[in-house]
Order: structure tokens, then sequence, then C-alpha cells
């Protein structure tokens, strides 16, 4: 048995889930009644156990409700307990040092019997509840403890399945929005809903890249950002020093336990017992502290776990912090880049933590790394094109074989950086630029690129990198041909067909004699060329080109008089055709 004069220690509670006092005693069959300490949806409990010793310290878990008949108090207390005001000290100290043990080892609340052994609940019982601010509360005789223990364990048990519920449904709402055309944003929208606070995506360099829900205050915004840098990990060099703002409101790093509130100790009892340095009952033990590293919250920054070559280079995989009532967390997504989810929420439930949790997994999945090359080898390539290397010799840095380049367009919104990284993790490629209305991406050949829900694609002809410009031409080319006809995706057409019967220069040359009036007049001959693809189309030419569609009428018009010739006559078409492909 520990030493009763021992300093206590945080009680850790079991994984259990918890259960408001309130609907505890809102059971009618048990008549229980709160007589002191606070009340509220606050105060739960995990679990109920019945004890008749004088320092029930070490047979508590924490969390639970505790049940007594009063069997311990000594006879010199009375059945009055020590009214205040009367009697002598000890009887009151009784209760006093009996309280504060059970407020040491984490205890929820405190059930006293009502008879055989005592008529009522003695005073200073209630008195030293009330100022320890631990809930008392009354059992008639007709109530069994027993009977109050079932009763817990229903209420847990029905808790669990709601939790279990609300998490089964989260999950698949977050993995059907993940399957959503913008799905990065998809997630982040439900994951807020789900949770009824905000979820935000924080990128490398520690910025907002993508959000969701009600926009919190600035300085929970700030305690956010904040608190994402305690989880980001450090490529290079030990873990900077937090400055003083950081030292002043630095959050606590732990594996949270989603479940619980955060009961903090007051009352004569802070002055005899450690202080708790989890968030609520079920979280796991937080690492500890660094001294005068406290937190407005009284949470406390534990240092990430460290040893060999790598200290000081890597962050806890999440971190959480309160403010104001918010309650705040961030989780290091799993794919190394220092992405970063943030949740800012107004109260915690069971299976928050769960949720958020999965939501990180799916972040991590379409911010990740994919097969097509390493951040290194990227990186080598870059420099080595931008010193002057040929695109032939870049090449085999990112992947052997030919290569597919890729546009694409959103249906409803103008791409963004998390956008086209989602759709390169679906086409295979981490090799993405986004442009203000365009994305491109340079796949090799051996993935076949497919249609993708909310994006229209061109796709070029398989190259050698020596021809990626004019593979980056022949995708442009598709990709307009895809949003004129509606289709959601357009390849470079491959056949060989009339081409291949005409040697190049003499096609060059037809081209150059047919076309010879349109020469010096670039419009004109865009214009017919984007008119004869689109099988004469007034409207899809105008929407395509970007212009009225009387000015694409003058423009032909303009053209066959130039040309003199007839351009409802199908074999003038075909001829025109053939020399606008090899002008």
């Amino acid at each position: 048995m520990p030493d009763p004069s021992a300093p206590a220690a945080p009680a850790v509670a079991p994984p259990t889930p918890p259960v408001p006092l309130a609907a505890l005693l809102a059971r009618e069959d048990l008549a229980l009644r709160q007589i002191a300490g606070p009340s509220g949806p606050g105060v739960v409990i995990h679990g109920a156990h019945t004890s008749e010793m004088s320092d029930p310290y070490p047979y508590l878990l924490g969390g639970e409700l505790l049940l007594t008949a009063g069997v311990h108090i000594p006879e010199a207390a009375g059945s009055d307990g020590g009214a205040p005001g009367g009697g002598k000290p000890g009887r009151v100290d009784y209760f006093d040092d009996y309280v504060a043990r059970i407020v040491a080892a984490g205890g929820a609340a405190l059930g006293f019997g009502v008879a055989p052994v005592h008529d009522t609940v003695p005073r200073a019982l209630a008195a030293a509840c009330e100022a320890y601010r631990l809930p008392l509360v009354e059992v008639p005789p007709q109530t069994t403890f027993s009977g109050v223990a079932r009763a817990v364990w229903q209420l847990m048990a029905q808790a669990r399945l709601a939790e279990l519920r609300r998490v089964t449904e989260a999950q698949q709402g977050l993995a059907s929005a993940a399957s959503r055309p913008d799905p990065v944003h998809a997630v982040l929208r439900q994951l807020a809903r789900r949770l009824g606070g905000r979820a935000a995506l924080y990128g490398p360099d520690g910025t907002e890249i993508a959000s969701a829900g009600r926009a919190p205050g600035d300085d929970i915004r700030t305690a956010l950002d904040r608190l994402t840098r305690v989880v980001r990990p450090v490529t290079d060099g030990p873990r900077p020093a937090p400055d003083q703002a950081d030292r002043d409101q630095a959050p606590r790093s732990r594996t949270p336990e989603p479940s619980d509130p955060d009961p903090a100790p007051t009352g004569p009892a802070a002055a005899g017992r450690a202080p708790a340095t989890r968030t609520g009952p079920s979280d796991a033990p937080a690492q500890a502290a660094d001294p005068g590293r406290a937190c407005s919250g009284g949470h406390t920054l534990a240092p990430a776990a460290s040893s060999g070559p790598a200290a000081g280079r890597s962050g806890p995989a999440s971190a959480t912090d309160a403010l104001a009532g918010t309650h705040l967390a961030a989780y290091a997504l799993g794919n190394g880049q220092g992405f970063v989810l943030g949740v800012a929420v107004p109260r915690r439930e069971a299976g928050d933590h769960t949720i958020a949790s999965v939501a990180a997994v799916l972040l991590s999945l379409l911010t990740g790394e994919q097969q097509s090359g390493t951040g290194a080898a990227r990186s080598s390539a870059l420099v080595r094109l931008l010193l002057g290397a040929a695109p032939d010799d870049v090449a085999p840095l990112l992947g052997d074989g030919r290569w597919l380049v890729v546009h694409a367009r959103p249906q409803s919104q103008a791409p963004d950086p998390v956008a086209g990284s989602a759709l390169g993790a679906a086409l295979g490629s981490t090799l993405v630029d986004v442009d203000r209305e365009v994305v491109r991406v340079l796949v090799p050949a051996g993935r076949e690129p497919a249609p993708q829900p909310g994006w229209t694609l061109g796709v070029s002809a398989p190259v050698a990198p020596h021809a990626w410009p004019s593979a980056d031409a022949q995708a442009a080319r598709a990709l307009a041909r895809a949003r004129v006809t509606r289709t959601a995706l357009v390849r470079h057409g491959g056949r060989t067909g009339l081409d291949g019967l005409v040697p190049a220069d003499e096609a060059e040359g037809f081209a150059r004699e047919l076309l010879a009036p349109l020469a010096g007049r670039p419009a004109l001959a865009d214009t017919l060329r984007t008119w004869l693809s689109l099988h004469g189309s007034w409207d899809r030419t105008a929407v395509t080109l970007g212009v009225h569609r009387n000015t694409v009428r003058q423009r032909i018009g303009r053209c066959a008089a130039l040309l003199g010739t007839d351009l409802d006559d199908p074999d003038a078409r075909m001829e025109l055709w053939f020399a606008l492909r090899h002008r």
C-alpha cells in the first residue's frame, strides 16, 4: 500500500467513455440527489467503485463515482459530522483529509449512502466537498450501490455505442469526401461539419492553404498557428527555441483520447496535490514538461522524445491546447513533408480524436509523395535545367521512358496548389505546375491518365523528353477541344492516316502555297483552323477563341474571300485542314 503521506500523483483513468453525472441523476429509479459540488454537463464519471476505506486513494484509477456508506467515519465525528462552528477541530480535519485524497486520486464524484450507518449526510463532508469542488451525491436507503453501479455501466454502454456510431458515420463521410473532385477541401469541410468547428490545412512553410468551418477570432487563429509549429518536423538543424510569446502560451504535446473535458484543479486541494497534466481523465499521460514552460491554459509543452543524431529534428505526432473555451488540436500528416492539420472546436465530444485522425490519414494520402520521383530527384532536375542542361539529360532523374503532358482545368473554380497536388496524386505524378487557369502534369507514359471527376483533361501523345514543348502544345489543343465538346478527357490523335501518305516536305510546300493569302494574318489562320476542327460551329468556335460569334463569322468570311474558295465545299475544307496541319 502506498504511503498515505506521499505526494499525490496524477491518476490515469481507464479508457472508458465518459458519462455525465447529470444523466445518472436523471434516473428516476435511483432517486439520487446532488447536495454539494459543481454540476452541469462538464461533470462526467468513468465508472463506479465502492470502498469503506478511510483512504481510498490506492484503490482508485481516476474518474470514478466513489460510493460509501460512511463506515470508515470515526465515531468521534458524530452523525452530524462535526458541523462547522461546533465540535472539535479534528472532526472537520478528517473529512477535509478524506475528500482531499479522493480528489488527489482523480475521483470524479462521491456518493454517500444514507442508512444503515448514518441517517443523513454529514454536514462537514458536504462542506469539504464544496470546498474541494467534488460533486457529492446522496444515495437514498432504497437504492443499492450495485444498482447505482449497474446504471453507470448501462449509461457507459449507451455512450460507447453512440460514439462508435458517430465515428463510423464520420469515417464514411470523410472517405466519400476524399473521392470528390476537390478532395482536400471536401475532407476539410466534412471534418469541420462533423466536429462542429474549424479545420485547416497548413503547408510546410506554416501558411494556411485550405480551411473550412467557422472562422475563429484572431487570438484563436494565432494560438492554432502556434500549435501547428509544435508538431511540424524540422528537416535541418535543431528545433528552434520558441520566442517569448511561445513560452507564455506553449501548448503541450500528447496523444489525446478525445472524449473528456478539461477539469482544472481548484480549491484547497490544489495546494496539496500534484496538478493534472492531462486534458481529461481518459487521456494518455502527457510527457514530463520542462520547468517554466506552462501555457496560459495550464498545459505544458513536452519535449519530443529524441535519441541519436536525429535528435531535435522531429516533433510529436499531435498536440493539444485550449484557449477561451475553444479546444485546439494539431496533427502532423504522415507524408513527412511538413503538412499539418489544425482543428479548433468549441467543445470536445467522444470520438473527436478518432475522427480527426481519420481525416489526417486521408489528407496524408492526398498530399503525400508518389512514386514518380523523390523530392531530391526533382530538385536536382530543376537545378540542372536552370544551369542549362538539356531535357534529355535531366529526364532520367525523374523516370525512364517516354512521357505524357496533361493539361487540366477544373469545372467549377480556379485551380489552387492543393487541388493541383490532389490531381497529380490521382494521375500518379508529383510533377505538377499550377497556373491561374490550367494545371499541367508531366506523367510517365506507362501511367495512362483516366478521366477525373470535376476536371476536364487534355492529354498529349507519348514523347521523348526533347519533345516536351511540342507535347505541351498538343495537350493544350486537346484540352481546348475537350472543353468545347464537353468531354471529360481528349487525347491528342495518334493515327497516321493521310499524313503518312504524303512526304513531310511536300505537305509543307502544299500548305505554304494554299495558305499564302493568309500569311501575316495569324488571327485568321487560327480562327479558320478552330472553325474547321469544330465542324463549322460558330458558337463553339467563339467559346474556344473567347470572342463573339459575329467576330468568328467576319473572320471566316474574310478567309473565304482571300482564299477564293467556297468553305461549304467538303473538298475545300479537307484541303485547307490538311494544309493548316502542316503550315
